[in-house]
């Protein structure tokens, strides 16, 4: 009887706890989702607006004269979002693949002197040669006024994300490299066919830093490149915002809703937001699981 009724108790104890847990979870996903709703209405909102009633959820007038600015036939963003894109799917794949090769060379315990390379590696993270040696290099290299210069100088990936890697692939089995090796396959083949698999999660998560990595970028557009053409979206959105706050101190008499201003800054992030807010629920899995094994075991 006794049992039957600790039992009952434990039963009871673990229902209000996850009707708790189910409490806290949609109260934090409210907390998350209520500044990007905030964000979005303030995009659709008009500035005369904005400035009576300050920031609301729903907007007292609507207004979508920031969105129009934004993607006017005169504008340039459409074509900074193919720039973007295009940079971002070819960095972000090039990148990946080089961080996972040399954190597979650095788990495999049949490299020598593996560990030595491991503090080359662990160098950068450390110390800076500076902007004056970066951008002399770049300019040697001809990565000006072209494409290659928004992929090639964030190419060089990042050791915490190779350590990342590393620390994943060494967890999987010695015996997998070996009983490969016995079967007559070549690195290549077992760091593709095997340890690339087996390492999707961290994989992934390495893939989503890059890709957010590359499309923020605006650094190297405004160091390297200076043909309108070619400017990423990040970057064009930033001088669009400059424009028009320039229009306005040049002329006062310019209408206001005609030079949206805090409707504008909400529209340009709610547009730059947009692909890492959908890649993101793709990638979650792997991003966690990612984490927790790469980063816990050394």
């Amino acid at each position: 009887m006794s049992v039957r009724i600790k039992a009952q108790n434990r039963i009871e104890r673990l229902t209000a706890f996850k009707v708790f847990n189910y409490i806290f979870i949609t109260a934090a996903a409210v907390a998350c989702a209520l500044p990007l709703a905030l964000v979005f209405m303030i995009s659709i909102s008009s500035d005369i607006a904005i400035r009576q009633n300050g920031y609301q959820l729903w907007p007292a007038q609507f207004s979508f004269s920031a969105y129009r600015i934004i993607f006017s036939p005169y504008s340039s963003v459409i074509p900074a979002y193919g720039i973007s894109g295009l940079v971002t799917v070819s960095g972000t794949l090039m990148a990946t693949i080089i961080t996972g090769m040399a954190a597979f060379t650095l788990a495999n315990k049949g490299v020598a002197k593996r560990n030595t390379l491991a503090v080359y590696f662990f160098i950068p993270m450390v110390f800076n040669a500076g902007l004056v040696p970066w951008y002399m290099m770049c300019r040697s290299l001809n990565l000006t006024d072209n494409i290659l210069a928004l992929i090639i100088p964030s190419l060089m990936f990042s050791p915490f994300n190779m350590f990342l890697c590393r620390n994943f692939m060494r967890t999987l089995p010695d015996s997998l490299l070996e009983s490969a090796k016995l079967d007559g396959a070549t690195d290549i083949t077992i760091a593709v066919r095997i340890y690339f698999p087996l390492s999707m999660p961290v994989l992934a998560t390495i893939t989503l830093f890059y890709g957010v990595g590359y499309w923020n970028d605006w650094f190297n557009a405004i160091m390297l490149v200076n043909n309108h053409r070619l400017f990423p979206l990040q970057y064009m959105l930033y001088r669009l915002q400059s424009e028009i706050a320039a229009m306005q101190r040049l002329d006062p008499n310019v209408p206001v809703t005609d030079l949206p201003g805090e409707a504008l800054k909400m529209a340009t992030t709610i547009v730059t937001i947009g692909p890492i807010v959908f890649l993101y629920p793709y990638l979650q899995k792997y991003f966690v699981k990612g984490l927790i094994i790469g980063g816990v075991k050394g």
